[in-house]
């Protein structure tokens, strides 16, 4: 099972079957391949002082073209850490990480700088940090398409659509301090679109807003992700913003430790409703992040017991043992 992933598997001999009887060799799929965000065993290292700190732990993350997804973890865990190196603003210390193609590890500058006007589009929580305070709405989104050449026909048609995409579009001539927070946010999502990015990284972007602002911009997040097919990662404290994605993805110590996904099933008298199953994450290097209301109910440290029975594996506090097990007697010391 790939980390993190919750998809059916095709067996290899389906996938090269053919190929084989044909006489060619063909290669299983790598990790991550046909994802759109793809990190393998990521590390990031800060040194300060001498003193060196883990912010990711040999990270995996996989993410697929088209999905919204929620970032979520305690100040510490590493998920803004995470978010920077996905927005070309850190660079990973080892491991791999890899946008739309883009290896992140091996960068340059001068890619670097591309990356972030093409690839991905940013949103910060701030209000401030996304926009110039003396441009219009307007002039605000067109701003990155004529950084990038696009002419003005073009950038001020794109401008438009964008602003009324994301339903502020009578706010196209007003500057940012004629704007409520909410529709600064809103515009800052046509900004962050307005170079067609793979990929939307939005930072806590309803952190300084009321419930019912929070639920506007996340709509137009939903909007643009909806309409305009753009993955989107969002990074977020409030459970409103959560509880309305498919996908909820748990940063715990610099590693992903849980995944929360949401279903619509139909009951027998045909009625639809949202299910959400919370899963824990194995990683690549076999690692299980077991929930600590789980570890501290049992009383569990230093290590554990596992049994492997026909369908599930056994954990056990080292003292407990498996249900049923006699008490093993301590082996006689050797003359």
């Amino acid at each position: 099972m790939k980390a993190g992933e919750r998809v059916e598997r095709t067996s290899i001999e389906q996938l090269t079957g053919g190929a084989e009887r044909a006489g060619a060799t063909v290669k299983p799929p790598g990790f991550g391949e046909g994802a759109v965000i793809a990190c393998d065993r990521l590390v990031r290292i800060y040194s300060t002082a001498g003193i060196e700190v883990q912010a990711l732990q040999g990270l995996d993350l996989l993410v697929e073209a088209g999905e919204l997804t929620a970032l979520v973890g305690a100040s510490g865990s590493g998920k803004s850490t995470l978010l920077n190196i996905l927005a070309g603003l850190d660079a990973p210390t080892a491991g791999q990480a890899r946008v739309a193609g883009h290896d992140l590890l091996g960068m340059g500058a001068k890619e670097r700088l591309a990356y972030r006007r093409t690839v991905v589009g940013f949103l910060w929580q701030q209000t401030s940090r996304n926009l110039f305070s003396h441009l219009t709405a307007a002039e605000n989104v067109a701003l990155p398409m004529r950084l990038a050449g696009v002419g003005r026909a073009a950038r001020r048609s794109r401008s438009e659509e964008l602003l009324e995409m994301t339903g502020v579009g009578y706010c196209r001539d007003r500057m940012p301090a004629q704007m409520s927070g909410g529709e600064q946010q809103r515009v800052a999502i046509g900004v962050a679109l307005a170079n067609q990015p793979t990929v939307l990284l939005a930072d806590e972007p309803t952190g300084e807003l009321d419930s019912d602002t929070s639920e506007e911009v996340f709509g137009a997040l939903r909007t643009a992700n909806a309409e305009l097919g753009v993955t989107i990662l969002v990074v977020t404290h409030d459970q409103q913003v959560s509880d309305q994605v498919r996908r909820t993805v748990a940063i715990r110590d610099g590693r992903i430790s849980s995944e929360v996904l949401r279903r619509t099933q139909t009951d027998s008298r045909g009625r639809e409703a949202d299910v959400a199953q919370e899963y824990s994450v194995l990683d690549r290097a076999g690692r299980l992040q077991i929930p600590r209301d789980f570890i501290e109910a049992l009383g569990m440290r230093d290590r554990v017991l596992l049994a492997l029975e026909p369908d599930h594996v056994g954990v056990w506090p080292d003292a407990a043992g498996p249900p049923g097990e006699a008490s093993r007697p301590a082996p006689e010391e050797e003359a």
